[in-house]
């Protein structure tokens, strides 16, 4: 999604901006974790106060990627209420069985259902399903688009391969395959094999799923 809003003319897209402040708050060692310390500010309130300020260059939309287990509960609240707020949800079952190929003991806040939930409960906004964009990309980024009040550009369906400028630090770690990509991949319907020993994570993350599906576009 951030390489699709990252394709329109009119947008600047920032990636993750909180990770550097969740990593210093937690402790937490994820790959090239010294790199992103470094690459970011390490204070919510100096992240918050950028993302709610003045955009250089002035564009149109300014498109910020967040994970949403970022916002720790010491993060405020009260600066999301000036963002204008859109939600990607994807079958648990498929989130742990990528995350573990990374981190092989993920837990229900690694994964970020309960903050996202409480985030859309607080603020709304426009719910997409991560396979409904990969079933038909237009239609669903073209209703995600209206309910944001921005055109659509056909631009979103389509872009070059390789590293881009708005790319985190830990890039190399994460984004191989968005690298590789032009567009968005083909919808694979298969099951997705879970190992069994994370099933459970998959049955805790599934009803924080199941509430926020039922408002998909």
């Amino acid at each position: 999604m951030m390489r699709s809003f990252g394709s329109r003319a009119d947008t600047v897209a920032v990636d993750e901006p909180l990770y550097a402040y969740y990593l210093a708050a937690t402790g937490i060692d994820h790959p090239g974790r010294e790199e992103i310390l470094a690459a970011q500010p390490q204070r919510w309130q100096d992240v918050a106060a950028r993302l709610t300020g003045p955009v250089p260059g002035g564009p149109a939309v300014f498109y910020q990627k967040h994970m949403t287990h970022h916002l720790l509960p010491e993060v405020g609240r009260e600066w999301l209420g000036a963002l204008t707020h859109a939600f990607l949800i994807r079958d648990p079952a498929h989130v742990v069985a990528s995350y573990a190929k990374v981190r092989g003991e993920p837990t229900l806040d690694d994964l970020g259902y309960p903050q996202q939930r409480e985030i859309f409960r607080s603020f709304g906004g426009p719910v997409v399903d991560a396979a409904d964009v990969l079933r038909d990309p237009a239609k669903t980024l073209g209703r995600l688009c209206e309910a944001l009040g921005i055109g659509f550009d056909e631009a979103m369906l389509a872009w070059a391969p390789g590293p881009r400028e708005e790319d985190g630090v830990w890039a190399p770690h994460w984004y191989a395959a968005v690298e590789r990509s032009t567009g968005f991949g083909a919808h694979d319907p298969a099951p997705v094999q879970v190992p069994d020993r994370l099933r459970p994570l998959v049955e805790a993350a599934q009803p924080y799923y199941d509430e926020m599906a039922a408002h998909r576009l």
